[in-house]
């Protein structure tokens, strides 16, 4: 989408609340004690204000080792199949993603990719800290995918200061298809907070091409991953699709 309109967004979600703080206090120390992650650069976070966490996206566990770790509660985006489920496993899954701070949303493109834009834009103007792949999905090869300027484009929208992350090993935790985790090390490595603002306006695409880069440029060296240069997604089906994608290239966000 070439340009992102600010009107009809949702409603701020709630912060975590104490059943966040009471999860995040029984993991921390289970988590530490069991993978002995090594984090480095948590002292670069900022503590109050609007803060994106840009990461690399290697694994499901993505989203459980980043609110752990972090030194400061983060909310994120889920699929919305966690909060839909029925009986005691769906009670289960809406308890336990809603304690680490996930937020739901329907996952696609066009409209649905907008709501996602609007929630993580009302989360930031509540002063939290929001976190996101810009990559749009998890890698299955392992590089480093192309990023989408969703995350420019809220950033310079809210004025968010960007802290690059790297994540290393998660998808050794539980590959693809894995039902259960397994022990393996873990390093999280947290960048310098990135201001996005001399790249432009949120309403410049320049701006918002630019100003990915530049987070995905922090991804890369934090993490060290072999970069796939093109966007991770499923190629455009059919010829007339492939045709239009090569003539008239659209921003993935």
């Amino acid at each position: 989408m070439s340009e992102i309109e600010a009107d009809a967004v949702p409603a701020a979600p709630k912060r975590p609340g104490a059943t966040y703080v009471i999860i995040r206090g029984i993991l921390r120390p289970l988590v530490r004690l069991v993978y002995r992650p090594k984090v480095t650069g948590r002292d670069r976070v900022p503590r109050k204000g609007p803060v994106i966490f840009a990461s690399n996206h290697l694994s499901f566990v993505d989203s459980i080792v980043i609110p752990i770790v972090a030194p400061r509660p983060v909310q994120f985006l889920a699929k919305s199949h966690y909060f839909t489920g029925k009986g005691f496993k769906g009670w289960v899954s809406r308890t336990f993603f809603g304690a680490i701070g996930a937020v739901s949303v329907e996952r696609g493109a066009g409209s649905q990719a907008q709501e996602a834009l609007d929630l993580g834009r009302r989360i930031l103007e509540s002063g939290s800290a929001f976190a996101l792949y810009p990559e749009g999905t998890r890698s299955l090869d392992g590089r480093l995918y192309k990023g989408r300027t969703g995350v420019a484009w809220l950033a310079l929208t809210t004025g968010a200061l960007v802290v690059p992350v790297g994540l290393i090993g998660t998808q050794e935790i539980q590959p693809v298809g894995a039902k259960l985790p397994r022990v393996r090390p873990v390093t999280v490595r947290f960048g310098e907070p990135i201001d996005l603002s001399p790249h432009g306006p949120a309403t410049s695409g320049k701006a918002r091409r630019t100003a990915t880069d530049e987070i995905m440029a922090a991804i890369h060296a934090l993490s060290g991953q072999e970069l796939a240069d093109r966007y991770n997604e499923t190629p455009p089906q059919g010829t007339i699709a492939k045709i239009a994608d090569r003539v008239v290239p659209r921003e993935r966000v």
